[in-house]
Order: structure tokens, then sequence, then C-alpha cells
């Protein structure tokens, strides 16, 4: 079976291969790798998701899922007043992901993590993911529902998800779980959401 990128220590050989986009005035590089999600270029999703975040963004960010770091290393990027962690169960993607913070030049914290496993006792103003749609239905909603137990009063989850990949059931998952689900983008077949704790 080939490596999936939520696993902890892909088998696949690394090949390492870079990978550039700018972000909101920000010229931002980074080195990404095989075993890890969207080698080589920012996947759409991912671009969608960045493209659909607030004008003003504050406080504590969490970039769940991390990866190579394109998320986290953005919004570090843009709004340098924020506090920005960053977690992933795949040891490569935190590696690459360390390597990408110290090559932009910006401040994170980056851990392993499954979920919210190590960030037991944290509190975020917004979470922010890209979910690995390919883990199941069954993993991707217990991070949205941790997520929720994870924010602060008025905390912001931020996610992407492909409509041919259950974005209706997703919406009215999320529902059931904060008061209130929002559209941010719906093109490219994705749609960007945003959900409020409160």
């Amino acid at each position: 079976m080939p490596d999936q990128y939520y696993t902890r220590e892909p088998g696949s050989e690394s090949r390492p291969a870079e990978c550039q986009f700018t972000y909101r005035g920000r010229e931002l590089f980074f080195t990404t790798d095989a075993g890890v999600f969207s080698r080589g270029e920012l996947d759409t999703g991912t671009r969608l998701l960045l493209e659909a975040l607030p004008e003003t963004m504050g406080g504590e960010i969490l970039d769940l899922g991390c990866g190579w770091g394109p998320i986290g290393i953005g919004v570090k990027a843009v709004w340098q007043e924020t506090r920005v962690t960053m977690a992933d169960v795949n040891l490569r993607a935190l590696e690459r992901c360390r390597e990408n913070v110290k090559r932009n030049r910006v401040e994170a914290e980056v851990l392993e993590s499954d979920g919210f496993a190590a960030l037991t006792d944290r509190r975020f103003d917004a979470v922010i993911t890209n979910p690995p749609i390919r883990a199941g239905k069954q993993v991707i909603y217990r991070m949205f529902a941790d997520a929720k137990d994870h924010l602060k009063p008025d905390g912001r989850l931020y996610l992407v998800i492909r409509k041919q990949q259950g974005a209706e059931s997703c919406v009215r998952y999320l529902k059931t779980l904060y008061g209130s689900v929002e559209k941010l983008d719906r093109s490219g077949g994705f749609w960007v959401l945003e959900a409020k704790s409160s």
C-alpha cells in the first residue's frame, strides 16, 4: 500500500522538491518532499483556504495538519503579531516544516501531534486546516469536534473540503457542533468554510 501523507513515518524515499508562492505581498520559499501532502506545489485547496482568510487575524493560531508549512508560515509572515503553532503526525513533514520556518524567517512552534493529542490544554483563537480527507470521515470529523473544544470563546475553525468529497455532509455535521457555519468560498470544486464556536 502506498504511503499516505498522514503516516507518521513515510516509507517512501525522501525526494525534496522546491516550491515558491506569494501570499498577500510576501514571497515565500519552501522545500517539500515525497510522503508529504502536495509535493512540489501549493495545492488548490490550500491556496483557496489562504485566500479566503479574513483581512485581519490575531492571537493564537493553530495550523492543524501543517505538512511542509504553507498555511502557518503564510499566516505568520502576513500577520506578524500572531502566535502560530503548527502540528502534524508526519515526521518528515515536520522536518521540512521546521526548515521552512527558518528559511522564511518567521517564528512558529512546530510539534508532533496526532490531531490534538499533544495540545490537550491549549486554546486557540483560530484553527486552520486542510484536513486529510483520505484518512476517512471518522478521523476528520473527530478533528473538527476536538477543534471546538480547543477554541477560545468566539474562536473560529477554517477548513477547505472538496464538494465531491463530502462538503455538504461536512457542513451539516459542523452545524451540530458550532454556533454558525459560513461558506467563505465555493470555487474550483472546493468549499472553504468558517465555523464559529459561539
